[in-house]
């Protein structure tokens, strides 16, 4: 079983919940992972694809391609600017 977090409010909005729990098997990936269970989770992808959720898996960063195993936790994060540890954009 794996636990998937949501943080962001238009994250739990589109999911329905803050937390949730699957029962998974040997070579899963967050993205089949969201193929198994369209209803709550297919509507991650429209954010995934725009490259606004940071993916983690047992807290080190991971992509939607990344394996998950039994037991993991996975956390996911609605970044509409992903700008990380303070780093900032500037045009030369």
């Amino acid at each position: 079983m794996v636990t998937v977090l949501l943080f962001g409010q238009s994250l739990k909005d589109v999911v329905g919940a803050s937390e949730l729990q699957f029962e998974i098997t040997e070579g899963t990936t967050l993205k089949s992972l969201i193929d198994a269970h369209p209803d709550p989770l297919e509507g991650l992808m429209l954010f995934l694809a725009k490259s606004e959720v940071l993916v983690t898996v047992n807290r080190k960063v991971a992509v939607i391609d990344s394996p998950i195993r039994d037991g993991d936790t996975i956390k996911l994060t609605h970044q509409t600017n992903p700008i990380f540890d303070g780093a900032r954009w500037h045009n030369p």
